[in-house]
């Protein structure tokens, strides 16, 4: 693989509505350092384990009604990430473009691979046996990843291999998911426009 330096690459994205209120900072040319605090803990460690393991620098404080539930909180927080990249990655040109994680969690092994195509879609096949991990609905996962792919343009596939801990299971995909957006966002010193024959994404 031959990389090309780029200059840093990043975005800040605000959105405020009258269920939350999410700032974001991502640098995509980053170390893994994060400060991640959006009211839900288990996805704060998630999302900080995805800067970790994508290298990835991201300031990320969401204020929700999860007096309600996360759902508002966890969606919103998915449709900003997606944003921030979109935004960083601005025209696409040079980078790989796709990018795949294989990453094992104890007994769970996770798959996850995406294509920055501006085609989003989301296949997501992982069976559960337990619903929550904690207090959190394991289930807002899948909406997370559904709200990213959104607004990112992104074809994400995630498929579990096997595993039994919820907590396990989920904590693989982040870390694979942090590991392929690394991989995909890479600019490569082959590609000199966009990673198509169309000439366009």
């Amino acid at each position: 693989m031959t990389r090309k330096k780029a200059n840093k690459r990043s975005a800040k994205v605000i959105r405020a509505t009258k269920e939350t209120d999410v700032k974001l900072e991502l640098t995509i040319e980053g170390k893994g350092k994060s400060a991640v605090a959006t009211g839900v803990p288990f996805i704060d460690h998630m999302l900080t384990l995805m800067a970790t393991h994508g290298l990835f620098d991201l300031i990320l404080h969401a204020k929700g009604d999860i007096e309600i539930d996360d759902h508002h909180t966890v969606e919103d927080v998915g449709i900003v990430l997606g944003q921030a990249f979109n935004k960083a990655l601005g025209d696409r040109k040079g980078i790989k473009r796709y990018g795949r994680g294989l990453v094992p969690m104890d007994e769970a092994l996770a798959s996850v691979v995406i294509d920055f195509s501006n085609r989003p879609l989301l296949v997501y096949h992982v069976k559960l046996k337990c619903a929550t991990t904690g207090r959190f609905d394991a289930q807002l996962i899948q909406e997370f990843f559904r709200a990213f792919v959104n607004r990112s343009g992104a074809t994400l596939h995630i498929n579990l291999m096997y595993g039994e801990n919820t907590h396990h299971i989920i904590e693989a995909i982040f870390k694979a998911f942090g590991y392929a957006l690394d991989e995909a966002a890479t600019v490569d010193s082959r590609i000199s426009d966009v990673r198509s024959t169309k000439g366009i994404l």
